[in-house]
């Protein structure tokens, strides 16, 4: 469900590719069945773009990475973390705009 410049973050990857970046990251925690989560994903597909080159942008679905949702108490999706330097710098719970999206990464940068 990633669009072109969106990534697909998993348990196998998200230590290299999240917590070791070197940019700011934003993970979209989703799953297939979730309505609200299909709703965004354009969403953070257009962030993607707009962001590439200065933050990654990924999707991490909860049902194939269970390990890394329940590392970070994923408890109700979508749930968007940027994480800089490897901490939590923003969480957003449920559908957020494009507008909070971009404002988070940018606080981020």
């Amino acid at each position: 469900m990633a669009g072109q410049h969106t990534l697909e973050f998993t348990d196998a990857n998200f230590q290299k590719d999240v917590i070791e970046s070197s940019v700011p990251v934003l993970v979209d925690f989703w799953a297939e069945w979730c309505g609200p989560c299909r709703a965004i994903g354009p969403t953070v597909d257009e962030v993607a773009k707009d962001f590439e080159g200065r933050a990654k942008v990924g999707k991490l679905n909860v049902d194939n990475s269970r390990d890394v949702a329940m590392k970070y108490g994923i408890q109700s999706i979508p749930t968007m973390l940027v994480i800089k330097n490897g901490q939590i710098h923003k969480k957003l719970v449920g559908l957020v705009s494009k507008q909070v999206l971009t404002g988070a990464l940018d606080s981020a940068i």
